[in-house]
């Protein structure tokens, strides 16, 4: 038996018969749990009708071996080879890794598996396959796969589209394979950030919750099984196209990784998993330093640049406290609508005929940095990279992908499409002041072909690359990963990305959703949160300054707004919402995310409680009418039970449209009221009565 455990979780192995299997992965079991007799009370019944001796299937759950379901691996030898049966030929154990080296002399493969459990209950997985046989071996699937127990007995995932993006879709497990597929050549809009396995009781404070997700932005599987005799596995993989893995002799691949994660105290157990890891990185932003409050032009000016009307925009974002600018789209050459221009990386002197370094420094000179937009892997017809080498786009054959948004996606495997791209892109940010660019992904990829081969894994690699050598040779630049929103947030990218544009619809109402489920598995201080237009751009509605501000405040905070528009009262409310944000930016990016079980479907309660318990901030957000005449109790968990906390509403960022005769008492006291940690889980406060589409931010501090 082999034992992997973290002070949250355990995942046991076993190498009897030349296999490795998986035991059991959950809570931590301790030391004491872990004896030889674990692998026979894991040992079923023979059954009639069924094989004569108990399957094992192991964690290649292969054919030869009597699984029936679906494999680990599938591939051939041009037809021969196509049924593998591995054997563990050696294994070694050191921190919390396991690494365990597997061999099919018949199908000459060798398969190295490598398991490790952090300190925070994160196990990684990662796979590389090496040909050892003499002609070509064509893989077309590798996943990972981990028991559930019989207790998990629903799965939730993710689906969407642009603008509405992690939309949750929970269900009963059936039996049989289910499968979400990805195949924009990115992680996608529809992409399930995290697969999750739970009890049907499991909620976001409590329960069982297993979690699996690829740490990829490619093409993706995630799979949850259940056979007939019972047995539940959860699955994920990077879905291959056909022959885009051929490996010739000696050749070795290696499979992308997956993440999975187990909390027993529910789904927001299982955020603070993945928070405490992706925070614990020397690369993680706010290791660096505190989240600058961005101002981004997009929906202010779209193709319009104006350097006048700019600068007046930067005066009134100096005034406000905007800590960096961001020049969306239209600055390059001939970009002048979403037509043309792409590919063409200089700056356009008919628009910037002193190119941009006084702009540049007008803004540096306001103490805000500078940032600037870039779509470099994609390519308009209209340009002249194109007509220069319109052989440099992703396709098959001589086909012509269909077109989406008047593109194509420039083939970053092809070296000089690569150099092109990033010699561009350095001479830009080598000859300015440029701290942070905004990169986009505008379409998904379809016939994705080099020299007649499938090309998605290798340009998903290709954009991996290229960041981590803009960011070698601009070593303080930041990087925000944007898909026409949030068709590329994973956890792949996290290793690559600073920051994640989390939707391109802005509004604020759409937002609690989309924010709510993406922050599952990505912290807040790595997802793009704006206030919009008063009317919203995306859906029309028109909504009160303090719900945008209240739904941006949660995240990487800034403004995607013409805030010349803004009036004066408008522009000290947005000043002080930015103070406050300043003042709270280290509890919101450092401490535990709680999103409350609210008995109102109407509302969403949800906060932030620093890992200490000594302070917090919650919103509370109505959405549309209350169900009943008075809003229900907001409970805020997780402080501590046993010490007293002020608690404060806060309408410096605008006061809420109420919906009331007179106020609830303790939002017009101005020192506040003071609480129990117990009474404020148990009892909590009752919500002042606001008109849908408000809310109201409240802060708890320890006395």
């Amino acid at each position: 038996m082999i034992h992997l455990q973290s002070k949250t979780a355990s995942v046991i192995f076993d190498t009897k018969d030349q296999q490795l299997s998986i035991v059991y992965w959950g809570a931590g079991l301790g030391d004491l749990a872990v004896t030889e007799d674990l692998s026979l009370a894991a040992t079923t019944s023979v059954a009639n009708g069924n094989f004569d001796t108990p399957l094992v299937a192991g964690v290649l759950r292969e054919h030869s071996r009597g699984f029936l379901g679906h494999p680990t691996i599938s591939g051939h030898r041009n037809g021969r080879a196509w049924s593998t049966k591995f054997d563990l030929v050696d294994h070694t154990i050191a921190a919390d890794t396991l690494i365990a080296e597997l061999e099919d002399k018949h199908a000459q493969l060798k398969l190295q598996l490598t398991y490790h459990l952090n300190e925070y209950g994160i196990l990684r997985i990662a796979a590389a396959i090496t040909n050892d046989g003499s002609d070509e071996y064509s893989l077309n699937e590798f996943n990972y796969w981990l028991p559930l127990p019989d207790r998990a007995t629903q799965v939730m995932d993710f689906t969407g589209r642009w603008a509405h993006e992690r939309q949750p879709q929970r269900r009963d497990i059936p039996y049989g394979l289910s499968v979400r597929e990805g195949r924009e050549g990115r992680s996608g809009f529809d992409f399930t950030i995290v697969e999750l396995a739970m009890g049907r009781n499991t909620n976001f404070q409590s329960g069982e919750v297993w979690g699996l997700s690829m740490a990829w932005s490619g093409n993706s599987l995630h799979l949850v099984e259940k056979s007939p005799n019972g047995d539940i596995s959860i699955g994920a993989g990077e879905l291959l196209l056909p022959g885009e893995v051929v490996l010739s002799a000696g050749e070795r691949h290696e499979v992308p990784p997956a993440v999975a994660n187990f909390s027993d105290l529910g789904i927001d157990g299982l955020s603070h998993n993945y928070y405490s890891w992706i925070r614990s990185r020397k690369i993680h932003p706010t290791n660096i330093r505190p989240r600058p409050v961005t101002l981004n032009m997009w929906e202010a000016v779209y193709f319009d640049h104006n350097e006048a009307a700019i600068r007046e925009m930067v005066d009134v974002a100096a005034e406000i406290g905007i800590e960096r600018v961001v020049l969306d789209d239209g600055w390059f050459h001939a970009r002048r609508d979403d037509r043309k221009g792409l590919g063409d990386w200089v700056i356009d002197p008919a628009v910037w005929p002193n190119g941009l370094a006084p702009l540049i420094e007008y803004i540096n000179g306001k103490g805000i940095e500078f940032g600037l937009w870039f779509e470099g892997e994609m390519v308009n017809p209209d340009s002249d990279l194109y007509r220069a080498h319109p052989e440099w786009i992703l396709h098959e054959g001589d086909r012509i992908p269909p077109f989406w948004r008047h593109q194509q996606v420039l083939d970053l495997t092809h070296p000089g499409a690569f150099e092109h791209v990033l010699g561009q892109v350095d001479a830009v940010l080598s000859a300015n002041n440029i701290a942070y660019i905004k990169w986009d992904h505008n379409r998904p990829l379809v016939d994705a072909g080099h020299l007649g081969q499938a090309a998605v894994h290798n340009q998903t690699l290709a954009i991996y690359r290229l960041f981590d050598e803009l960011k070698a040779r601009h070593p303080k630049l930041e990087i925000e990963s944007c898909s026409s929103g949030g068709a590329r947030i994973d956890l792949g990218m996290i290793e690559h990305a600073d920051r994640f544009w989390t939707s391109d619809n802005n509004d604020a109402l759409e937002r609690q959703t989309i924010q709510r489920w993406t922050g599952i598995a990505i912290p807040p201080e790595m997802l793009g949160t704006h206030i919009g237009p008063t009317h919203g751009h995306q859906t029309g509605r028109t909504t009160e300054l303090s719900f945008r501000a209240l739904n941006a405040f949660f995240g990487h905070a800034g403004i995607e707004w013409n805030i010349t528009e803004a009036n004066a009262h408008e522009r000290k409310n947005l000043a002080a919402w930015i103070s406050l944000y300043k003042a709270k930016r280290g509890l919101l990016h450092s401490g535990k995310a709680i999103r409350v079980e609210h008995p109102d479907p109407n509302a969403f309660v949800y906060g932030v409680v620093a890992q200490d318990k000594s302070e917090a901030i919650f919103a509370y957000a109505q959405h549309t009418m209350n169900a009943s005449a008075f809003p229900a109790a907001a409970i805020f968990p997780g402080l501590d039970p046993d010490s007293l906390y002020r608690v404060k509403a806060h309408t410096e960022i605008g006061k809420p449209h109420y919906f009331h005769v007179a106020n609830t008492p303790w939002v017009e006291k101005a020192e506040g009221i003071v609480m129990s940690g117990k009474a404020l889980a148990t009892l909590g406060v009752k919500p002042p009565m606001v008109a849908p589409l408000n809310g109201i931010l409240i802060s708890l501090t320890r006395i």
